[in-house]
């Protein structure tokens, strides 16, 4: 079983920047692969970043370049740089944690950019 809590999202104006936080809890962080997804009003979620357990990642296009995804795994934490943010990329945002035999969400963090 693995607890997992978002922080760090807020209302921050375009070309703004945050940095999302996930504490895990309850298994071996290490092996999981971790990642962030995000939901809009009416939309569904998607993928934003995943970063394996050997650190690879992978982005979604429209977060490319604007992004990164890390991982500290003495700290059992996953962060999320955001910078250049746009209006769009207002949702909430899920952090996952994912191996062979689960599947884990926390509860979400908003993400509000707007001026």
């Amino acid at each position: 079983q693995v607890q997992l809590v978002e922080s760090g999202g807020g209302l921050v104006q375009p070309g703004g920047s945050l940095r999302l936080s996930c504490a895990a809890s309850g298994s071996v962080f290490s092996r999981y692969g971790m990642g962030w997804y995000r939901q809009a009003p009416g939309k569904q979620r998607e993928l934003v970043a995943v970063i394996s357990s050997g650190g690879i990642t992978n982005y979604a296009d429209s977060v490319k370049g604007r992004f990164t995804i890390s991982r500290d795994n003495t700290k059992t934490t996953v962060y999320l740089q955001m910078n250049s943010l746009k209006p769009e990329d207002t949702a909430l945002y899920y952090c996952n944690a994912r191996s062979r035999l689960a599947d884990y969400w926390g509860q979400g963090t908003q993400v509000t950019v707007s001026s």
